[in-house]
């Protein structure tokens, strides 16, 4: 190529794009800000989102060029690929020009993913533009001939129909020629192959409605009373685009805009065909192109997920010992953004979006929501610090509330973003926060409280240097407008300021903190001799050491016990003779009611129910606790046929049952942790508590553990509950491999209850179906009704009815099992306390 003709393409854009920045300048340079702001608010919401939807239709009309392209390529592929692929590369081309090449790029990136080759993606692109250019052809001759120079183009009536006549013979010669020549043409030592009458006249018309969609775009935004028809506003923008496409200019920025404000403004005031012009290019080039990033993004990232999930890992590992105190000086800083943020004014220009889009009464609020946020998440700093799960899921809350008040109070987004970022900063990080101790079990530092009284104190004085020249008064207190930035500093001041005070009144009058602990190792030896002679086999989960135990002074009785909140509760009844269980219970209460706290009990059986009247506490109903007899248990008849079935199709396929005594569980703890490992992730759980065991080498090793094989493989287990007394035999734990056939579960029950009936085992508790049993009669208590409700139509939160039907195959006894607890408006604090413990912490509470 000469060096004149290089030096010429690569100055000709350059020198248009300066043509059309001087005429711009030129038409522009009269308007005042105020006249082209008062053009954009002269486009109606409504017609920006009908251009909106036309833009949506005319992407969705885009994607069918690639289907044509490949069709003639003779490349099979689904659409949604293909339309991601085209949607993705049209956004791309039209915003950084040259839309063969960075379109193409794209569309190389992503076809070349499903198995096609860089000259196979060459080809689409070269046909796409071949179905781009006819389009261009038959839109701008129609328009010519049938408004013959007319409307906005003022083209000499002979000069528009000549030239409009001229583009449909190159459209027909064009026709003739996909009818005539079948043999495969050389370009450039390429061979291109015409296409077919049928895919020809397919691509006229994909690209003339591609055309006439996006000239509606521009159309639909102009002022009803225009006078512009859309056929003379399709070709002005067809002669538009195709001047903005000659200048090589990035989506004809500037040239485009030429163009169209000089054939525009004598039908159109000149500001509003700007706001226009503005409108229609954030409609259909930034928005499409905005969203089309973050797909490609979204999918880059997705095809890269193995990797950066490593990667997430090892940036986890690295700075997971540091996330706490992190954590509490990112709530910290938040806190006081937001509050700094409550004592500034807004900015003007953000106070006008607010009044378009926001009522008052709305941004008040938040106003002082985003002040009261700030202050919790200085209390939540504290709680951080030591790991509180309940901090944790707290300050995650509130920021993402904080980002929205800050955006309703002043459109600080800014402020928003920073704590939006912090929140997804934390979110990785929620198992550093394993404690579940109340928020408020341990007094704040002398330090911390300082730090903290000093940041609202700096506020507050921020505030009144803010507003030193506003004149103070009784009534500033009462006003309530948008420009009232004093008045809500006042107010949230004060609210701010009163939940401090409340805070620490409720600080210093608070009862002591209960000082509750895991078991000690001599707990635990002096129990144990207690939970081999229970009556009731859930004794055992007072080996499991997460609950506090509470002995009797003769050592002939305990009672296992968490706190979460002011809820104290027991697991169970106390284990021991009865005069010395009730003794106990009352000595429970008694503490408790010390520390201000409500003394439950939690899964107790009908034997001791006037124990708990007699302690002044309420009944409810949880559910009904499955045992099965196993005296005379077997599997001979009708009703336990598919046991029996069960049971000797796996026999029969290899799979075989042992009980492995204690002293034989340590060598096994690898295998069973890497089966209970894989059981969890199938299941997307996490260890459960309190009243549930969990997998620790230290419980299992306390009793026997049921095993099943395939093969001789290791496939399953469960923990044992065996009593010496031998009057209830249960499991607790119970997990398998994934991939086990169904009915293993069936297998490992079944296995053991034979088991336990020639060990002289009287009963095998299943455990508990919640909520079943519950009367649906009229005069039932409201909790009965609520529960039979549950029972019927939770099944999307848990198998509530399936659970109930797989014990019945057991043929079990059922029995009621209650929580014994104090009535009233203690009621919610005692429940959400029990599922706290249950969970784990509140985290658990809202996720498996």
């Amino acid at each position: 190529m000469p060096k004149v003709q290089r030096f010429f393409i690569t100055v000709l854009p350059l020198l248009l794009l300066g043509v059309a920045a001087y005429v711009l300048h030129r038409e522009l340079s009269h308007f005042r800000r105020e006249d082209v702001t008062a053009g954009l608010a002269a486009v109606p919401t409504a017609r920006i989102l009908l251009a909106l939807l036309v833009t949506a239709v005319n992407y969705v009309a885009l994607t069918l060029y690639d289907v044509l392209a490949l069709g003639h390529a003779g490349h099979r592929l689904p659409y949604p690929r293909v339309g991601f692929t085209s949607f993705v590369g049209y956004a791309f081309g039209h915003n950084l020009g040259a839309s063969f090449l960075s379109g193409g790029s794209v569309r190389y990136r992503l076809y070349s993913a499903w198995g096609l080759t860089a000259l196979d993606v060459a080809r689409v692109s070269a046909f796409n533009a071949l179905t781009f250019w006819l389009g261009l052809a038959a839109v701008t001759g129609t328009s010519l001939l049938v408004e013959g120079g007319g409307g906005v183009l003022s083209f000499p009536p002979l000069l528009a129909r000549g030239l409009g006549g001229v583009l449909w013979w190159v459209l027909a010669g064009y026709f003739v020629a996909c009818a005539v020549v079948r043999k495969p043409l050389r370009v450039r030592g390429l061979e291109w192959t015409l296409p077919t009458p049928a895919r020809a006249l397919a691509q006229l018309v994909v690209s003339c409605g591609d055309w006439l969609l996006a000239a509606s775009v521009l159309w639909v935004l102009l002022p009803a009373d225009s006078g512009v028809s859309l056929p003379s506003l399709t070709a002005l923008f067809a002669l538009a685009q195709l001047a903005g496409i000659v200048s090589q200019v990035p989506a004809g920025l500037g040239v485009f805009e030429t163009v169209m404000l000089s054939a525009l403004t004598p039908h159109v005031p000149a500001p509003q065909v700007v706001g226009v012009l503005l409108v229609y290019r954030l409609v259909y080039y930034l928005v499409p192109f905005t969203v089309a990033a973050l797909l490609l993004a979204g999918h880059e990232v997705w095809q890269r997920r193995h990797h950066l999930s490593r990667l997430a890992q090892v940036v986890h590992s690295s700075f997971a010992p540091v996330v706490p105190w992190a954590a509490s000086a990112v709530a910290f800083v938040a806190g006081a953004v937001l509050l700094f943020s409550g004592a500034t004014p807004a900015e003007t220009e953000r106070l006008a979006v607010l009044r378009r889009w926001v009522p008052l009464p709305l941004l008040e609020v938040s106003h002082l929501l985003g002040s009261l946020v700030g202050l919790s998440l200085l209390l939540l700093a504290r709680g951080l610090q030591r790991r509180l799960d309940a901090a944790y899921v707290l300050t995650q809350v509130l920021l993402v509330a904080g980002a929205v008040f800050s955006v309703v109070k002043g459109v600080d987004y800014e402020e928003a973003s920073l704590l939006l970022l912090l929140a997804a900063a934390l979110a990785p990080f929620h198992q550093q926060f394993y404690r579940h101790t109340s928020l408020f079990a341990e007094a704040f530092s002398p330090g911390w409280l300082l730090a903290a009284v000093a940041v609202v104190g700096a506020s507050v004085w921020l505030g009144f240097f803010s507003y030193r020249h506003v004149g103070y008064s009784h009534d500033l207190w009462w006003q309530f407008t948008f420009s009232g930035d004093a008045p809500r500093f006042l107010r949230a001041s004060v609210g701010v300021l009163g939940v401090t005070a409340v805070a620490g009144v409720a600080a210093l009058l608070r009862p002591a903190s209960p000082r509750t602990h895991p078991p000690t190792t001599e707990e635990l030896r002096r129990v144990r001799p207690l939970v081999a002679n229970a009556s009731e086999s859930m004794a055992s989960l007072a080996l499991v050491g997460d609950k506090s135990l509470l002995l009797d002074d003769a050592g002939s009785a305990f009672l296992m016990y968490g706190v979460s909140g002011r809820a104290w509760v027991s697991m169970g009844d106390p284990v021991g003779p009865a005069d010395a269980a009730t003794e106990l219970a009352w000595r429970f209460r008694e503490l408790a009611d010390r520390h201000h706290g409500w003394a439950c009990f939690y899964q107790v059986g009908p034997g001791a129910l006037p124990r708990y009247l007699d302690l002044g506490l309420t009944l409810l109903k949880l559910g009904e606790e499955a045992t099965v007899p196993l005296t005379d248990f077997c599997l001979e008849g009708p009703e336990r046929r598919g046991l029996r079935q069960g049971l000797r199709r796996l026999e029969r396929e290899g799979w075989t049952f042992e009980v492995k005594p204690r002293e034989s569980v340590p060598e096994l703890l690898p295998r069973l942790q890497a089966i209970s490992d894989a059981w969890l992730a199938e299941k997307h759980t996490r260890e459960k508590g309190f009243s549930l065991g969990w997998f620790s080498p230290r419980y299992l090793e306390q009793g026997p553990v049921a095993v099943v094989c395939k093969d001789g493989v290791l496939t399953g287990f469960a923990n044992v509950w065996a009593p010496d007394t031998k009057e209830e035999l249960s499991v607790d734990l119970m997990r398998y491999l994934p991939g086990s056939p169904h009915g293993a579960m069936d297998y490992l029950f079944t296995s053991l209850m034979l088991w336990g009936h020639q060990q002289g085992f009287r009963r095998f508790n299943l455990g508990m179906a919640p909520f079943s049993g519950f009367g649906e009669r009229t005069l039932a208590p409201a909790w009965n009704r609520l529960g039979a409700l549950v029972f019927r139509h939770g099944e999307h939160f848990y198998n509530f009815q399936g659970l109930r039907q797989y014990k019945e195959k057991f043929r079990p006894e059922w029995a009621p099992r209650y929580l014994a607890s104090p009535g009233g408006l203690a009621l919610p604090g005692v429940l959400a306390g029990v599922a706290s413990l249950v969970s784990r912490g509140l985290g658990g509470v809202v996720s498996r």
